[in-house]
């Protein structure tokens, strides 16, 4: 422990926000399935929320805090309740959604927030064929994302296009799984008890072996280094953490019992300092460690603690933080009586400087490879941005959804698929306007002769519509004088 004395997060402290500072009244989903039912980016909170007739969840601008009202607008065009929801790395502005619908559909909030209820999603994908519980993005390629049911199935989808790229069969449901630093590899843990590395790119199980020996849901999350952590039970119910090799699963390199608690714990992961956030269901704690090269490997830092347990939890990006006040994380944490509590972690430093030390370069926002670059077999590391100056959103046009042709916002630069791109745009520009028309129409077809005719029809309807208005008029007026001369007239017979 004398090593651990000497770490600069030893000292890290939580410090929740007043309640006025945090957001109030949410109608949390009540739903039993293991997940953290938040998501947060560095615009936005998502919170999973009761729903009748179908499966909704809210969308929250960071700033607007205080009481939601009852009747807030939500997204909700799920007709199942919603298991998940994750915002994509590369756009702040879209989420995907998990449902009991069979669906995963992927949303595009304003940058204002939802002022009426969203109801279209912007990409509708459908292949399970059971309740999808898990979604999770692809840490460096454009709009690629991974689903998860309970037909067990796995689905690596192409957002731009709608389409399933690659799946993946496992024996058993699915209950967590992450990806690694660069996306090539990816570990889940299922029912079986199994924990496996899956090849992204083949779908092939490079390993698998049992995690933890308990029944209960076992979380994993990939670390940096090709190390993987997991969180599950013992035999005898005792909760535990370990760390294992993605080369070698048939051993851990370490295994330790936390508590006796029966709440599944939750990872969450900086892989800028490597250090690890365990949070459990129904819990008041969360329990904080720093992963090394040097045996035990994960030390125990601190914890925070509180009075109230956690229904849920939501954890910033490192780009979301506040640089100026030495952040270096911050929770969303769902209560029971419907608040979500903000907490910040901090270290404690005397100088209002940029703490070099405490933020390496972090994940940015852009995407390192397309969509098509990665189903062609390519990986990248994420393209790192510093957090010195602070990290700008940078402006996005509206994801857009095309079969088979990607034409997503920004596609990422320098790469063969970009080329191709354009190939493919400059093709289309040039090909002729009659291929581009409905089937059934005579092949004659004069589009803009047909556009000059609905315009002069148009411009006769409004012509006629004011000539209709104005006897319209003119019959009231009549109306009115005969029905004036036929009073006066009975008037002048009762005299």
């Amino acid at each position: 422990m004398a090593f651990m004395r000497q770490s600069k997060f030893r000292h890290v402290f939580g410090k929740p926000e007043k309640r006025d500072g945090c957001y109030d009244g949410i109608r949390i989903t009540k739903s039993s399935w293991e997940s953290t039912y938040c998501a947060v980016n560095p615009k936005f909170v998502a919170i999973v929320t009761e729903a009748a007739g179908g499966g909704a969840f809210l969308v929250l601008p960071l700033s607007k805090v205080g009481r939601v009202a009852i009747d807030c607008p939500q997204v909700a065009g799920h007709k199942g309740a919603v298991m998940d929801v994750q915002w994509c790395p590369h756009d702040d502005n879209v989420i995907a959604s998990a449902s009991e619908d069979c669906t995963v559909k992927v949303w595009q909030i304003p940058d204002s927030g939802l002022v009426t209820p969203l109801t279209e999603p912007v990409a509708n994908l459908t292949a399970h064929q059971k309740r999808v519980g898990i979604v999770a993005w692809h840490p460096t390629a454009q709009n690629v994302l991974v689903s998860s049911g309970s037909d067990n199935k796995m689905y690596f989808w192409n957002v731009g296009t709608e389409e399933a790229m690659l799946e993946i069969d496992i024996p058993e449901q699915v209950w967590s799984l992450s990806f690694n630093y660069n996306g090539s590899r990816l570990v889940c843990t299922a029912k079986d008890k199994m924990m496996r590395v899956i090849d992204t790119h083949s779908g092939d199980i490079l390993q698998e072996s049992k995690a933890h020996d308990g029944a209960k849901p076992v979380q994993c999350c990939y670390l940096k280094d090709g190390k993987i952590l997991t969180t599950g039970f013992s035999r005898m119910s005792a909760r535990q953490y370990a760390l294992w090799d993605e080369k070698n699963l048939s051993q851990p390199m370490t295994r330790e019992e936390i508590d006796n608690s029966n709440g599944v714990i939750f990872i969450f992961y900086d892989p800028d300092t490597s250090m690890v956030y365990l949070a459990g269901k129904g819990d008041s704690l969360i329990r904080f460690y720093e992963v090394t090269d040097k045996a035990p490997y994960v030390h125990f830092l601190n914890l925070y603690s509180s009075n109230t347990p956690q229904r849920g939890m939501g954890y910033m990006p490192k780009r979301g933080l506040n640089v100026n006040h030495c952040e270096i994380a911050r929770f969303y944490k769902l209560h029971n009586n419907g608040l979500c509590e903000v907490i910040p972690f901090t270290v404690p430093r005397k100088s209002e400087l940029f703490q070099d030390d405490l933020y390496p370069d972090t994940a940015g926002e852009q995407a390192a490879i397309s969509a098509d670059d990665f189903f062609q077999g390519q990986d990248a590391d994420p393209i790192l941005v510093s957090l010195k100056e602070g990290v700008q959103s940078s402006q996005k046009e509206k994801l857009k959804v095309v079969r088979r042709s990607n034409v997503l916002d920004k596609a990422p630069p320098n790469r063969s698929s970009s080329a191709q791109q354009a190939a493919n745009n400059a093709a289309s520009e040039a090909a002729p306007a009659a291929a581009a028309l409905p089937p059934g129409l005579p092949k004659d077809f004069d589009a803009a002769a047909f556009m000059a005719d609905m315009a002069e029809l148009k411009k006769t309807v409004k012509t006629q519509e004011s000539r209709i208005t104005e006897l319209e008029s003119r019959l009231a007026t009549l109306e009115a004088a005969a029905s004036t001369e036929s009073d006066e007239a009975a008037g002048k017979e009762e005299d």
